[in-house]
């Protein structure tokens, strides 16, 4: 299987919360202590968050970091049928 298709999907997963939840890369960046284009890289798959950093984005947008591995796998799911 080719893995780049969980992290594309965790991006796409992940941007769409931000968006929901009002916040901009730059704020949800700060607020996690993280630098944006580390977001920036994350919503494009360019990289993958470490398990910290999951909790740590889960935590700033008040989800728990399960529903950001649920939302994937959902959309994964729906790409592999």
């Amino acid at each position: 299987m080719d893995y780049k298709v969980y992290k594309k999907t965790f991006g796409k997963v992940l941007q769409s919360i931000r968006l929901k939840k009002g916040f901009s890369q730059e704020k949800l960046a700060l607020e996690c202590e993280l630098d944006r284009t580390f977001i920036s890289m994350l919503e494009r798959g360019l990289r993958q968050p470490s398990l910290t950093t999951l909790v740590k984005i889960a935590n700033t947008l008040q989800i728990k970091p399960s529903k950001l591995l649920l939302e994937t796998e959902k959309k994964i799911t729906k790409v592999i049928k």
